[in-house]
């Protein structure tokens, strides 16, 4: 699902401009990913937009965040300390940052990678039609292990 999402991200510069799902399912066909793993992120996707548009604004930059058991099992320390260190940087408002979790919890399998979290924070920025500034991209892609130390 997690390659499915981040060719839309590389082939579509907004959500509005991807085809309707049958055709988009047949170009997504045709370029080599599996009928099952198309579903998953079309339906994934769904899901995102009717958060994305469902969710309001109402978190204040002065509320904390409580992670339930299942987003700790979920998502891992290393996983809630990222969001936590967006967030703070101020790149990633916690409306967004409720998206995100909410997206992370409907992934399909077991415990979330911080890869597959950095791809689902990528794609709400991608469905709210924002691109982060370049410093964040650089931590949405570069692997730590291929960083530089100057």
């Amino acid at each position: 699902m997690f390659d499915v999402l981040v060719y839309l991200y590389e082939n579509y510069w907004r959500p509005d401009s991807c085809p309707e799902h049958d055709q988009l399912s047949r170009k997504l066909t045709s370029v080599g990913f599996e009928n099952d793993e198309i579903e998953e992120a079309l339906s994934w996707l769904d899901g995102l937009t009717s958060v994305a548009e469902t969710q309001a604004q109402m978190q204040s930059a002065l509320s904390m965040r409580i992670y339930t058991a299942s987003e700790q099992d979920r998502l891992g320390t290393t996983s809630i300390a990222f969001l936590s260190f967006l967030e703070s940087a101020g790149v990633l408002p916690a409306h967004m940052r409720e998206i995100a979790v909410d997206r992370a919890m409907a992934a399909p399998g077991g415990s979330l990678a911080l890869e597959d979290l950095k791809i689902i924070v990528l794609m709400v920025f991608w469905s709210m039609g924002e691109e982060p500034d370049a410093l964040i991209l650089d931590e949405l892609f570069v692997d730590d292990a291929d960083r530089l130390i100057h």
